[in-house]
């Protein structure tokens, strides 16, 4: 069978396209081979390296004007075309959308600009359809059932045959198989392959979160055999192969109340003028063998994710919270950063190294801030209170280095969900870092900037967590923003992360602070992981990488993995690691984009009670269509529609984040308070609405006023565009960044 390189390489030395059966017979493949062959060459054009044209000819896409890539769909019905090749995204009509779904991928003809200038594209074919199967809503009306897919961007409804509802009720929450994909003439057609319930009941937003993102939540039967035969304990042959014994070391474990895997341990001892610093982290490499099932599931789900009341681990309960995880007086594998800092809160000396511990005690931080406030500890555990003052005063070193580096110290405040007995959410509650919490993330931080460091010493690839500055088109709308109120952030084009640390401290104390830290943070990047290191720009790091949650994330078994490599000498290699980082900040992101999903349902589950009432907020977020305000008491986001803000006609303007009313001038900017009262709460899209109170900025009636006087406060508005809540941030609690 030849290979793709040298089909790829005739096909571009032809004058013009090939006739697939003529090439085939040059080629002197066998009738028994066609089908493989055939195979080997739609592959190829579902990567892009050829195209298939309606005649059966093999063409080359640069020749044809064509660009493989993917559709992302919109709630409305169109949708945009993602190039593989980065080159712009195109906008796609509706009638084109009616025969793909969201995520297909496809071949695309530019086709002119719409009647915004945007690029057009047609889609020439489909070359892969990705939805198999989805979760969403059966209904029922007029002989007729079709599923609504909960992923909004998933436009059409699949159409059910009677046959194939498997006995679901209407308004039932279903798994559903499509087994006819759409075309331009005809919707697609599915069956019924699993029940879940009523979308009210306990944990049903969990359930379809791990369907709408394709969560991988139950281990493989082979998978879940291999951790059910791992042992429990450490064993002896575990202790050789130059594993140092660390076990008289008082390490300790310092997370919230309610972890259940401990990752990390930590030890701090004076020396000379500075500090001696051990940081021991699961040893979860030596368990997890690279291409074996544990290590293939681990690679899939890229991390663990943290719902509010349930997780969805990387790894086996029997390694997450067992084997791999540092409990108290329990000998564990463990890998070790030693490091060797100066008064300064300089990184001197640092050395990599596997060890076996024996964790003294698991500690929490408010326990550990406790304890430390008061200088005294209860009876049992007075041995500890020198460590953790040794840490405390290690900290206040980091810290000061810290300040000096220029590292970015945005202050966010964090929610934590109350559940009552039938498990329903009873409140929404602020939830405070403290510095037991900063004690460790300066610890992780120190083991991370070290990790990364041993590895370009050794000029050995690894994934690292980049995180870029603005880009030009974001650095200049800031510095456009920021003059308006007489700020200017230095560092030209560009700034270091001094330079918004330095416009931080200066803002501090103002009424408009909330405003102009929300401002910079937008104005950054997100983090990523890749092999090409270009800094951490918020940490002011000029490499980091992430080695101290194996556990939980993916990319730091790999680090693990490659500082060992190093220790013998030898050289680590998953595969391509740019593919791998790709994939790894993907899972990263699903996973942010699940728990996001299920905030907003619980959020508006706990606010469908509270209609009428008034509640104080902020604005936190303009867009085209109104603007969105997080409450002061209950911590919920809601959206004022534009229509909602009065008689006039409000412009949005996205470069000063804010709606200006044309005739009268009225003002809603980003940070701005406002009242308002909640008009509608609607479970099933996740959608709080709010109307203002304040009549004197409206000019009328706030119109969950009207709605309440004509006794329907649960009146069905004008349909609206509406984002999720903003969830909180995951288990890590700053624990490496």
């Amino acid at each position: 069978m030849p290979s793709r390189e040298f089909i790829l390489q005739l096909v571009t030395e032809a004058a013009g396209p090939v006739d697939s059966e003529e090439f085939a017979v040059r080629l002197g493949i066998e009738p028994d081979e066609m089908d493989a062959f055939n195979v080997r060459l739609r592959a190829m054009q579902r990567d892009g390296q050829i195209v298939i044209n309606r005649r059966g000819a093999l063409c080359l896409p640069d020749k044809i004007d064509v660009k493989n890539g993917r559709v992302e769909g919109h709630h409305d019905g169109f949708g945009f075309f993602i190039p593989d090749d980065k080159s712009g995204d195109m906008f796609i009509h509706e009638k084109e959308m009616r025969g793909v779904l969201h995520g297909d991928r496809v071949m695309v003809r530019e086709h002119g600009v719409d009647r915004r200038g945007r690029k057009e594209g047609k889609i020439v074919e489909v070359l892969e359809r990705v939805n198999q199967s989805l979760v969403g809503r059966l209904y029922r009306e007029r002989g007729y059932q079709w599923v609504v897919a909960e992923n909004r961007r998933i436009s059409q409804d699949i159409l059910i045959p009677d046959h194939a509802d498997l006995g679901a009720s209407n308004g039932q929450v279903v798994m559903t198989e499509i087994v006819e994909q759409p075309t331009k003439h005809a919707p697609p057609v599915g069956r019924v392959i699993k029940i879940l319930g009523s979308y009210a009941d306990p944990g049903m937003e969990i359930e379809i979160a791990l369907r709408k993102h394709n969560l991988p939540n139950e281990f493989p039967p082979e998978v879940a055999a291999v951790a059910k035969k791992l042992p429990k304990t450490v064993l002896k042959k575990d202790l050789g192969g130059g594993r140092e014994d660390i076990r008289d070391l008082p390490l300790v474990t310092i997370d919230g109340e309610d972890a259940r895997d401990f990752d990390d341990a930590v030890y701090c001892l004076p020396e000379g003028r500075g500090y001696r610093l051990w940081v021991a982290i699961a040893d979860v490499s030596h368990y997890v063998q690279p291409g074996a099932p544990l290590d293939k599931e681990a690679y899939d789900r890229g991390n663990s994710v943290y719902f509010p009341r349930r997780v969805i681990p990387m790894l086996p309960e029997e390694l997450s919270n067992g084997l791999c995880s540092l409990n108290p007086e329990v000998d564990r594998l463990c890998m070790v950063c030693e490091m060797e800092i100066s008064s300064f809160g300089n990184i001197k000396k640092h050395r990599f190294y596997p060890g076996v511990m024996h964790s003294k005690a698991r500690l929490t931080y408010n326990q550990v801030w406790d304890w430390l406030s008061a200088g005294e500890t209860p009876a049992d555990k007075g041995w500890v209170l020198p460590h953790l003052q040794n840490l405390h005063k290690l900290f206040k070193v980091l810290l000061k280095a810290r300040a000096k580096r220029g590292a970015i110290d945005f202050e966010t405040v964090e929610t934590k969900m109350l559940f009552d007995e039938h498990d329903k959410i009873e409140r929404i509650v602020p939830s405070s870092r403290n510095e037991a919490h900063k004690l460790i993330e300066e610890c992780m931080l120190a083991a991370n900037v070290c990790a990364s460091e041993f590895l370009q010493k050794r000029k050995h690839p690894a994934l690292y967590r980049v995180h870029e500055g603005p880009t030009p088109e974001k650095l200049k709308a800031l510095h456009e923003f920021l003059a308006e109120f007489g700020f200017f952030l230095t560092g030209g084009d560009d700034p270091h992360a001094k330079d918004y640390a330095e416009l931080l401290a200066k803002i501090k104390g103002r009424p408009d602070e909330q405003l102009l830290q929300t401002v910079l943070l937008r104005s950054l990047r997100q983090a990523v992981y890749t092999p090409e290191n270009a800094g951490h720009f918020g940490l002011a790091y000029e490499a980091y990488t992430h080695f101290t949650s194996p556990i939980r994330r993916y990319p730091d078994l790999l680090v693990h993995r490659a500082i060992k490599a190093c220790l013998k000498n030898e050289t680590y290699n998953p595969g391509n690691w740019e593919n791998v980082g790709t994939h790894c900040s993907m899972t990263e992101r699903r996973a942010d984009d699940a728990t996001r999903d299920v905030v907003a349902w619980l959020k508006c589950f706990y606010m469908q009670d509270k209609i009428n009432e008034e509640f104080d907020g902020v604005i936190s977020a303009v867009v085209s269509f109104g603007v969105f305000v997080a409450l002061n008491e209950v911590f919920v986001e809601g959206l004022v529609h534009v229509t909602e803000l009065g008689q006039d006609y409000y412009h949005f303007d996205a470069a000063r984040h804010q709606m200006l009313g044309e005739r009268t001038g009225k003002r809603f900017r980003l940070g701005d308070k406002v009242r308002i009262r909640v008009v509608q709460v609607d479970i099933e899209s996740s959608r709080i609405d709010f109307a203002l109170v304040d009549d004197a900025a409206t000019g009328k009636p706030a119109a969950s006023a009207k709605a309440k006087a004509q006794g329907k406060p649960n009146a069905k508005p004008q349909p609206t565009v509406t984002r999720p809540a903003a969830a909180g941030k995951h288990k890590s609690g700053g624990k490496g960044r």
